[in-house]
Order: C-alpha cells, then sequence, then structure tokens
C-alpha cells in the first residue's frame, strides 16, 4: 500500500497539486506565482474599459468594433510589454509555460480564444484557462 504522503502512485495516476501551478514549477505565493481571479477579472475590466473608450471616441461604441479593438490589445501588447495594459497595471504578466519569449503566435491564439470568451471560462486545476493552455501561456504575478 502507497504511503499516504506520497506525490505519486507507481500504480495510478499522480496526486493533484497542492497549490495553483505547483504541477508547473511556480511557487505558491508571491512573484511568479498564478495570477489570482480577483486580479485576473480586474485585468480584463480595465482592458474592457479601454476598448470600450476607443470605441466610443472612434466608432460611437460598435459592439463588433469593442470586441475587435480587445482582442487587439491583447494581440499587440502580451508579445511586446509581456501582457495587456489591464494585466500589467495590477501586477500581472503572461509568460511561455515552457520559459523563453511569448513571441506574436501564443498573443494571438490567446488572444483570439480569449475574445471568444468561453475559453477563459473553464480552467484546470492550475487556474489557466483553456485559452492559456492551447497558447501555452501562464498568467503570473509580476
Amino acid at each position: 500500500m502507497p504511503d499516504s504522503d506520497s506525490r505519486s502512485s507507481p500504480n495510478g495516476p499522480p496526486a493533484p497539486s497542492v497549490w495553483p501551478g505547483e504541477r508547473l514549477g511556480l511557487p505558491r505565493t508571491g512573484r511568479g506565482s498564478i495570477a489570482r481571479p480577483g486580479r485576473r477579472i480586474a485585468g480584463v475590466a480595465i482592458d474592457w474599459s479601454l476598448a470600450v473608450g476607443v470605441s466610443m471616441v472612434f466608432f460611437q461604441y460598435d459592439a463588433v468594433a469593442n470586441s475587435v479593438i480587445f482582442v487587439l490589445l491583447h494581440v499587440i501588447f502580451v508579445p511586446t510589454i509581456g501582457g495587456s495594459i489591464g494585466h500589467r497595471l495590477v501586477g500581472l504578466r503572461v509568460v511561455p509555460a515552457q520559459g523563453g519569449w511569448i513571441g506574436p503566435w501564443r498573443g494571438i491564439v490567446r488572444a483570439v480564444l480569449l475574445g471568444i470568451v468561453l475559453p477563459a471560462l473553464v480552467w484546470d486545476s492550475d487556474q489557466r484557462g483553456f485559452h492559456d493552455k492551447l497558447a501555452g501561456t501562464v498568467l503570473i504575478r509580476a
């Protein structure tokens, strides 16, 4: 019979993570830890507000234009400054799960899926949205 403190079993699946991001090698808290829902929601609210503002100024608020602007903010800023404007203002950063540079393709995949909304609402045990999993990214505390 396996020890109850064992993190994995030779006869079964590995034990669940103790904290979000543990399986990814991230710390439990502080800088570099998985971004928590409060900051994520605040960042998205800031980005959406910016998109609404731009949409109101240039398109007299068009819902389609607003969504396109929101996605473009992410496509432009995630690879260049490591997150959207909202992410950076609330102290978050988007990084590749395997390290290195985000690059444009990850920013585009992540932004388009985020614009669809539903993938962002589906999370795994590491609190990574489906959009982050498909793009190979992680949203962490900066």
